[in-house]
């Protein structure tokens, strides 16, 4: 009964849907058990390691310290930290093909991402090209884990900090700030130009306008200009109206419009 006992439960193996079964034979590759009820030959002669296909793992790197600087295309100093986000695609693979496949997925993604940063500059590495960088670092990696037969899917990496090392950061960010000022000033200098010409335009194209009228009838172009412009002097200054001879010499008209204006007031 014991050996029976033995030979069924060494026998029967239950995986469930996120796993595979990878079988050995006498320490070999056998086969791959898929979700669900798995019969193979007892113990020892058989063996069933049960993997994870479905469990997304993470692997957080760099920014620990000076010897993990990257260098950028520009030949800048970078202190990036970023994780990769992997899990199992082959199970027999990841098994047996590496001795130790987390440590060659760190390796992996290191030099993905410093090939990648030597090709960019400091400000594409902090600055809104992440997503490139991020994509073109999970593409480079993939082929290197395929070409090793790893059995690993690269799900994604995440740019977590991308910085200029502690002993210039200070200084780089007075040269950001000073650079930010610039641009608002070249801004705020543009846009006055622009306000500029565009009253300019208008005037140029009102005075266009009045010399066209102006040509149909010059003489009552002239009259009407001259009204207008002494209907704006006088209508800003106190008036004196002087009449012909032997009527009142004299109206005080600011006098007499101050007054009413007052009565008014009182009303």
């Amino acid at each position: 009964m014991v050996v029976l006992l033995f030979l069924v439960f060494t026998s029967m193996h239950s995986i469930s849907p996120g796993q595979r079964g990878v079988v050995t034979r006498f320490g070999r590759y056998s086969y791959t058990l898929g979700p669900g009820f798995g019969i193979t030959l007892p113990y020892p002669v058989d063996r069933v390691a049960k993997i994870d296909v479905e469990g997304i793992r993470t692997v957080n790197l760099g920014a620990e310290s000076s010897e993990d600087l990257m260098l950028t295309g520009d030949q800048n100093l970078i202190d990036i930290a970023y994780a990769v986000r992997w899990n199992v695609k082959a199970p027999e693979l990841y098994l047996f093909q590496l001795s130790d496949p987390d440590e060659a997925i760190k390796q992996v993604a290191e030099s993905a991402m410093r090939s990648v940063i030597a090709q960019v500059t400091l400000q594409d590495a902090m600055g809104d090209k992440r997503g490139e960088i991020e994509a073109r670092v999970v593409d480079a990696m993939q082929r290197v884990l395929d070409g090793y037969r790893s059995g690993v899917a690269v799900q994604g990496v995440a740019i977590q900090q991308a910085d200029p090392p502690d002993e210039v950061n200070d200084a780089f960010k007075e040269v950001t700030a000073a650079q930010q000022d610039a641009k608002s000033y070249i801004n705020q200098a543009n846009s006055y130009a622009l306000q500029i010409t565009a009253k300019a335009q208008g005037d140029a194209t009102a005075f266009d306008k009045v010399y066209e009228q102006y040509k149909l009838a010059p003489d009552v172009t002239r009259r009407r200009m001259y009204y207008e412009t002494m209907e704006q002097v006088l209508s800003k200054v106190d008036k004196t109206i002087i009449e012909a001879p032997g009527v009142t010499p004299y109206l005080p008209l600011p006098q007499v419009q101050k007054e009413q204006q007052k009565k008014e007031s009182a009303q």
